[in-house]
């Protein structure tokens, strides 16, 4: 057997320049070619290893693709993120400023309120959820990095989790889609979704839905929810207690529901503090004061502020999570109690009404129903301010306005206060006495019934009823009857609402405007015409001189009481410069109630409502241009009494007064381009007894000559009244229309 030589691989330098050429165009590195095993086969060469690490390459390329394309499908298949639902809020009423009045559970039972963050929370609050919770939380795009490298460490190290690495961002995600276990799924679908909602939200927006979502425990979401449910308060102005117990409350919110584990809350609270301390966010002698403050141990009641007036706004403004009302929650706040305290100091079964309107925009500012909303005893639930009951004589102001207007009576002219009947009705005084002749001004302030029902007489039941229609309230008559003097003392239906509405015309010199109690952003509210000028001046300043109740300051308030037949109701409409306030007193189930006046019952609650307000009672207006403001000796001879029209004295050659012209009914065309001469316009009068006094829209513009005529300028476009009143005081009226 021959000896076989040992194989020996050729060495580099034996190579050619031609081959050592191709092997490196062929990327090769390595010096041999084709080196041989020990046991005499070939080694993969070069070629073949090169050939190798490609196809290696090439599937981890192609690994890396299909897990991308996978990753990718995944996240498409997840759907576009849920965001409708989680923005359905509790619907809250809140006051002209923005204070809650009252919120409403969602459907399902949860307090969810919308929150905005920079006007509703403390910024103390603010500054230790993101030192606790996200430090970088307006740097990144959902995802920090720092953090979930941060907690992954401190996992790794110590064994247990000591911060977590979730962002606010991924925080909301997860409560946008709740996940039921913790797993590497769930952490990587958070981080998607915190990539989307960070790319299709702000960082405002999701702070504001975070906090409005975040649990609480029970059925309390959000912070402003668990800062009333806990707290009793807003989370305006926070503690650093109480900042710190509602920032550790969401990690962990059944095990640390303060109305259940207490001491859990608490201890959560003093770990949030301490790494405060740690990361130099609040001193060590602030967060030692902090932890010694007890936590609270039971849920405190949402608020119910002007239920009455939240029903009604969350019918009406269906679908709104804020309703803004007109109402002052500070002022409602006072008033409240003051109504249930007095129906408790009246009796069983006696409930309170009051509303407060704001004169100049008919505003409602605050609106008190009922004595107490859950006192079932009281029919609690009933808006009484809505309900219609008969007015007494609280309608009486406006039959005197009226025939202010007409110009045949003056607050200081002399009317008799004795029997008299229309008909088969003969009115009689409450206390069924006559004071004899009295002032007009004085008839008004001690209510006498018997004036005021002859004035309606002359002023006319219809007209009176058309004008109060025409200003806002709405009278209802019992079916199938026409307005008639009985009106005058209450024969008919009148809401408190529509009372203190036609009240605010006194103040506003003889305008109403429609009340208002949902905020808009138009106000396109015209105003309403109650009386001229100068009447509503009149009568508020003939109101202004009643006398008050016990202990009450004179001629501070404008104000008439009311008590309805049978002692149903009892009423108190005031006034001063800048409000109006309705006091209504009562059963809602229309029993009577011995001895329930208007002045005793009611009145007192008026004036302790206008104490209650804090502010500072305005004067009313002054006097407008061309009131006359004079004694009863000063007055024009037919003003210095009223005298009904049946009772005049007539020597056998007087005549009756008659307006000649204009004629009743009649349209003027005023030409005033030629100036005041050419604009004037003639009155002629027959018979009646000189001197005549001629008066337009109750104000007089002088007297008719011996020729029984006068010039006249006439008022401006539209309806007028022109009245002539004869030194017997016999009077003639005729409407016009002037163009």
């Amino acid at each position: 057997m021959s000896e076989v030589a040992p194989h020996t691989p050729p060495s580099c330098p034996g190579k050619s320049a031609k081959r050592v050429f191709a092997r490196m165009s062929r990327a090769s590195t390595d010096c041999g070619a084709a080196a041989k095993n020990v046991d005499g086969r070939d080694t993969p060469g070069h070629d073949e290893a090169g050939g190798w690490g490609f196809r290696a390459l090439s599937a981890l390329a192609l690994t890396l693709v299909l897990a991308i394309v996978g990753f990718v499908g995944w996240v498409y298949s997840l759907g576009p993120l849920p965001l409708d639902e989680p923005r359905h809020v509790s619907t809250t009423i809140v006051d002209r400023n923005g204070k809650l009045l009252r919120a409403y559970a969602m459907p399902d039972g949860r307090w969810r309120l919308p929150v905005d963050a920079k006007s509703n929370v403390d910024p103390t609050y603010l500054k230790l959820l993101f030192a606790y919770e996200d430090q970088r939380f307006y740097a990144h795009n959902g995802l920090d990095p720092l953090a979930l490298g941060r907690a992954a460490l401190q996992l790794a190290t110590r064994g247990h989790i000591v911060s977590g690495g979730s962002t606010i961002s991924m925080q909301l995600a997860r409560l946008i889609e709740p996940r039921r276990q913790r797993s590497l799924y769930a952490k990587l679908r958070q981080m998607v979704r915190a990539i989307e909602i960070e790319r299709t939200m702000s960082k405002e927006q999701i702070l504001d839905l975070y906090l409005a979502l975040a649990p609480y425990g029970g059925n309390l979401e959000g912070i402003r929810s668990a800062s009333i449910g806990y707290l009793g308060k807003e989370p305006k102005r926070l503690s650093l207690a109480e900042a710190a117990l509602l920032v550790a409350l969401p990690q962990s919110p059944e095990t640390r529901r303060l109305d259940r584990h207490p001491e859990a809350a608490r201890k959560a609270r003093d770990r949030v503090l301490d790494r405060m301390v740690a990361e130099h966010v609040v001193s060590a002698d602030d967060a030692r004061q902090a932890k010694a403050v007890p936590v609270p141990k039971l849920r405190k009641p949402m608020p119910i502020l002007a239920p009455h007036a939240s029903d009604t706004a969350l019918s009406t403004a269906k679908d709104t999570p804020v309703v803004r009302l007109t109402l002052d929650a500070n002022l409602q706040k006072v008033l409240e109690p003051l109504a249930r305290d007095r129906a408790i100091a009246l009796g069983p079964n006696i409930s309170v009404g009051i509303i407060v309107v704001d004169n100049e925009s008919g505003d409602v500012l605050a609106r008190v129903g009922s004595a107490d909303y859950f006192d079932d005893s009281r029919a609690g639930q009933v808006d009484m301010t809505r309900a219609i009951r008969s007015p007494g004589s609280t309608l009486k102001p406006f039959i005197y306005g009226l025939a202010f207007e007409d110009g045949f009576v003056h607050p200081e002219s002399l009317i008799d206060d004795r029997p008299v009947r229309f008909g088969s009705y003969a009115p009689e005084n409450f206390d069924m006495t006559f004071q004899g002749t009295v002032p007009v001004r004085k008839a008004l302030q001690l209510s006498l019934n018997v004036p005021a029902i002859v004035l309606l007489d002359r002023v006319g039941s219809s007209r009176l009823a058309s004008r109060l229609r025409q200003a806002g309230g709405n009278l209802v008559l019992p079916k199938d009857e026409a307005p008639g003097l009985a009106m005058g003392l209450g024969g008919v239906g009148v809401t408190l609402q529509d009372l203190a509405q036609l009240y605010t015309g006194f103040a506003r010199l003889g305008t109403t405007k429609a009340l208002r109690e949902v905020m808009a952003d138009k106000d396109d509210r015209e105003p309403l015409r109650l009386l001229d000028p100068v009447a509503a001046w009149q009568v508020g300043n003939v109101l202004l001189g009643t006398p008050p109740p016990d202990n009450a300051a004179h001629n501070r308030i404008a104000f008439k009481t009311g008590t309805s037949y049978g002692y149903r109701d009892a009423w108190s409409v005031g006034f001063d410069g800048r409000m109006t306030i309705g006091v209504w007193v009562g059963r809602p189930d229309g029993a009577p109630v011995p001895g329930l006046i208007g002045r005793v019952a009611a009145a007192p609650i008026l004036f302790d409502a206008f104490a209650r307000t804090g502010r500072t009672l305005a004067a009313l207006p002054k006097p407008p241009r061309g009131t006359l403001v004079a004694s009863n000796a000063k007055l024009p001879l037919p003003l210095k009494r009223f005298r009904p029209v049946g009772e005049l004295v007539r020597t056998g050659r007087d005549q009756p007064l008659h307006i000649q012209f204009p004629l009743n009914g009649s349209r003027i065309d005023v030409d005033r381009s030629g100036g005041q001469e050419s604009a004037a316009m003639p009155v002629k009068v027959a018979g009646g007894v000189l001197p005549m006094t001629v008066m337009v829209n109750g104000t007089a513009l002088g007297e008719i000559d011996g020729r029984r005529q006068r010039l006249i300028d006439p008022p401006g476009p539209g309806f007028a009244r022109l009245t002539v009143i004869d030194a017997a005081g016999a009077a003639d009226t005729v409407v016009i229309r002037i163009q």
